[in-house]
């Protein structure tokens, strides 16, 4: 007969394990925009929100007067924020890149490995065969490999390059935490 301590050891198994297998892989989004000047305008309305909450934080007793015109500057800020962020959005690309299973990135992985030249640069596998491939395959949206290469190849390096960080960095994402002790 099973002990009383050995079901519910069991039964708290049972409910963990339920947990773990939904957990989601991480996911990554990616967003570009070709417009400087929306750009501009929403990091400007994101300081500018910033600014206006921090004096609201930052009033003393002795400025409790000026408390609803600081109120009303971060209210204004909010809704240019929210107008900044909305055409932005409305003009950007998100791109969004899910980890793969370990085995499915080690096999990938496999499947173009590193020439000496990659080796000498400290890669483990052929970067130019390699990139557009995890990215085809960690993109939610479908992104075929040919597409991939020709963004890595016509893209301006940084965004090349954090086009590719996108989809190896889901790959690396922590989301544990090991606690102390």
């Amino acid at each position: 007969m099973p002990s009383k301590t050995s079901s519910s050891a069991t039964s708290a198994w049972d409910d963990i394990q339920k947990r773990l297998d939904t957990l989601e892989p991480a996911v990554a989004r990616f967003t570009i925009c070709d417009d400087p000047e929306l750009r501009r305008r929403l990091d400007e309305a994101k300081a500018e929100l910033r600014d206006a909450e921090e004096v609201l934080r930052a009033l003393t007793a002795d400025d409790e007067q000026n408390r609803p015109l600081f109120t009303q500057r971060a209210e204004t800020a909010r809704v240019e924020l929210d107008q900044a962020q909305a055409a932005f959005d409305a003009r950007a690309v998100t791109l969004t890149f899910r980890a793969l299973e370990r085995q499915q990135l080690e096999s990938l992985q496999a499947k173009h490995p590193a020439s000496e030249q990659d080796e000498d640069r400290g890669d483990d596998f052929a970067m130019d065969s390699f990139a557009p491939a995890l990215i085809a395959a960690a993109s939610v949206e479908g992104m075929p490999v040919e597409y991939a290469r020709k963004c890595l190849d016509t893209w301006s390096a940084a965004d090349a390059q954090d086009l590719w960080r996108a989809a190896w960095g889901v790959q690396h994402q922590k989301r544990t935490d090991l606690g102390k002790g």
